[in-house]
């Protein structure tokens, strides 16, 4: 239980996106933290707090860079980092995952891997699992033709058949 528990607290990415996350944090926690530290400092040299918006509105910048430099700091403490598997066949992180649901013969494809990676890149255009979602978990290490269930948020099992898993290229 406690390897499954530490598996599913993993955040899987490419080099590249680590060093894309981690040229992020530093950019928040540099210059982006010395700006909007200057710019509180400046709205509050004009006078009365209550009623001056650009201090407000710097303030909740603020508070929207230290959220995002958290979850940053979380999600690269987590990272495993791996590169895109080279060969397909077995659902794994990096891998373009085809399925069917059991009695529709629509297949659905996604890439299993980290959502974060396509706020760094506006032109992947695919939807994205998660290794720890409840399918993500499901599917992970199943081959093409194998089927494996989940539980939906509903609580009902859902039953899915891999239709293929290939390396996912951008």
């Amino acid at each position: 239980m406690t390897q499954r528990i530490e598996e599913a607290s993993v955040v899987w990415l490419t080099q590249e996106g680590y060093d894309q996350l981690k040229a992020e944090l530093e950019q928040l926690k540099g210059p982006a933290r010395a700006e909007i530290t200057q710019r509180i400092s400046d709205a509050r040299d004009e006078g009365d707090l209550k009623e001056n918006g650009g201090y407000h509105a710097a303030k909740d910048e603020q508070g929207k860079i230290e959220a995002r430099i958290r979850q940053l700091e979380d999600m690269l403490r987590r990272a495993q980092v791996g590169e895109t598997p080279k060969k397909g066949g077995k659902v794994e992180p990096g891998m373009k995952v085809s399925i069917t649901f059991a009695g529709d013969d629509e297949v659905e494809t996604f890439l299993l891997g980290s959502r974060e990676l396509l706020a760094l890149d506006a032109s992947v255009d695919i939807d994205v699992y998660s290794p720890q979602s409840p399918l993500g978990a499901a599917i992970l290490g199943k081959k093409k033709g194998d089927k494996a269930t989940y539980e939906a948020p509903n609580g009902k099992p859902v039953t899915v058949q891999i239709v293929a898993a290939e390396p996912f290229t951008g």
